[in-house]
Formats: structure tokens, sequence, C-alpha cells
């Protein structure tokens, strides 16, 4: 099961309690369908859940015998559309009226007569995103968003999501392939706006997986530092043995060298796995990382005179 999926599941499951919240569920499910108007007032979910839940709700609220039917999305696939849609003329007219519409709107607009308490606008846009809302896999990326067919229908969402003052969404809209898409991005805002349909599982899911991302991309970061750092210093030892096996060929050998670099080479030449620092502490007189660094330079240098 997709997350979008799971997130559907878990708001169908916590029943809206308040009558008010209901109505405005149920106009948000209806009115983000697939059609809205008196020719046609259908709903297309590939979650039965959703769609058991919007006949139920429509019933309850409107009083219309809504007819729901299922069918292969595809030949040979195994995925499942289910269509919820009003049973006759009759039954259009009283989904319509109960929500304050006539079906011969010009432009199709959220009815806010319809959110009648402040704790309606959760169960609105709950409504609204079991109706054509998805969001991403956390494992993937953050974005949520609702396709919306109608241009006026999607700013007005837009609006209504941005009003919700004490959350600060700041949600975004793009047209695409010929839908008007509202969309959220970030994980603290979607995982926000979860918990504000009612989908506090999920939310917390998300989270969950942003932090434990957060951690692996940290260590993969330290890692891969840290694998870089070992291969800089693999290739600068191998030079410098390089280069001294260069100088112990040349005529007077190690003793080419001045003196003060001869004891460091040979140490160099016999322990290339050693660190800076452990050359420094193992010479008959210790020296810093940097002055080890320096000498080793010399040496290099040395040999390609040679």
């Amino acid at each position: 099961m997709s997350f979008a999926s799971a997130v559907k599941m878990e708001l169908c499951r916590s029943a809206t309690e308040n009558g008010c919240c209901k109505k405005a569920e149920c106009c948000g499910l209806l009115l983000f369908g697939k059609s809205f108007s008196r020719a046609d007032v259908t709903l297309t979910t590939g979650i039965q859940a959703v769609a058991r839940s919007a006949a139920q709700l429509a019933a309850e609220e409107t009083g219309a015998i809504m007819e729901v039917s299922s069918a292969m999305l595809h030949r040979g696939d195994s995925r499942v559309v289910f269509t919820l849609s009003a049973a006759d003329q009759n039954a259009r007219d009283a989904v319509l009226a109960a929500f304050g519409y006539t079906g011969r709107e010009i432009n199709l607009r959220i009815n806010r007569s319809n959110m009648e308490n402040d704790c309606c606008v959760g169960a609105f846009l709950r409504g609204a995103f079991l109706s054509c809302g998805t969001v991403s896999d956390p494992q993937k990326d953050y974005h949520l968003e609702f396709p919306v067919p109608f241009m006026n229908l999607a700013r007005d969402l837009c609006a209504l999501i941005g009003e919700i003052y004490e959350l600060g969404f700041q949600p975004g809209m793009l047209q695409r392939r010929g839908a008007y898409v509202v969309y959220l991005k970030g994980s603290e805002r979607i995982a926000d706006f979860l918990t504000f349909m009612g989908a506090g599982n999920a939310a917390m899911e998300l989270m969950q997986t942003k932090i434990v991302k957060e951690v692996r991309n940290n260590v993969n970061r330290k890692i891969n530092f840290e694998t870089a750092n070992l291969g800089k210093t693999a290739q600068a030892a191998a030079a410098q043995v390089l280069a001294i096996e260069k100088i112990l060929a040349s005529p007077r050998g190690i003793h080419a060298l001045p003196e003060d670099l001869q004891e460091l080479a040979m140490l160099r030449y016999r322990s290339p796995e050693m660190s800076l620092r452990e050359l420094g502490d193992t010479l008959s007189e210790p020296l810093s990382r940097s002055g080890i660094n320096h000498r080793l330079q010399r040496i290099v240098d040395f040999s390609k005179e040679i």
C-alpha cells in the first residue's frame, strides 16, 4: 500500500462526530470528485473505503442514493477503480441542493456556507483530499497536492488552505496537463496538514522517516568525507614512497638527502600506512603534523631534482 493510500485509510477510520463536520466532509468529497453538476455527480477512487464513506455520508447528509461500482483500471491490471455516482436526476438534484448549488453554475466555486464552524474546515479539506488529493512517499519526497479540474475552484481551495493562520500554510498553485494543482511542500508543513485533517499517525510516520533519512544522510556524508580523506592520504603516502625509492636508487642512496630528512624518509618507506601524526610521534625528535608534512614535501621535491 502506498503512503497516500495509507493516509486515506486512516482518514476513513477517523469518523467525523460533529454533524456540521459531516456535512463539510461530504461536500469536500463530492465537490472535488470527477464531476459535480446536474448532468453527473461522480467520484472515482482506488480505495473502496473512500467510496463507501462517501456513499454513507451522501445518504446521511443529502438523502440521495449513491451507486458504487468497480472495474479494473486497465485490462490485465490488478488495480481496481471504484466509482460512486448519483443514481438518477432526483439524486443529483438532492446532492446539489444540499450544498447550495443548482448545477447550472458557470464557475464551480467553494460554497463556504457548508463550513458552519471553524472545526468544519479540517473536515472539508479531509473530504477534498479523500476525493482527489495525494501525498508522496516521505522516503522519496515531501509533496502533497490536490489536482482540481477548474481554475476558480482551485483558487478557492488555495485560499482556504492559506487562511489557516495558526498553521501558517503557504500553498502553491500550478497548471499541469489541463488541471490546476494546489500543493504543499516541506515535511513539517505536510505533517501539520495531515494532522489538521485527522491523519496524526501518518504525520508521525512522515516525521520519523525524515529523522531516519537525516541520520542516514549525515552518516553517509561523514563516511564519504572519511573515505575521501583516506584516499587522499593513501595517494600522498604512495607518492612519498615512490619518491624515497627513487632517492634510494640514486648513487648516494639515502645519504643524498639532508640529515634532517633521512630518518623521516626511512620511517615513511618502512611504514607507508602511518598517519602524519603517528610519524611525528615516532621520530627520535617528535614533530608536529604540519612539520612532518613540510618535510615529506621537501623529500618529494628533492626526488624530482634527481
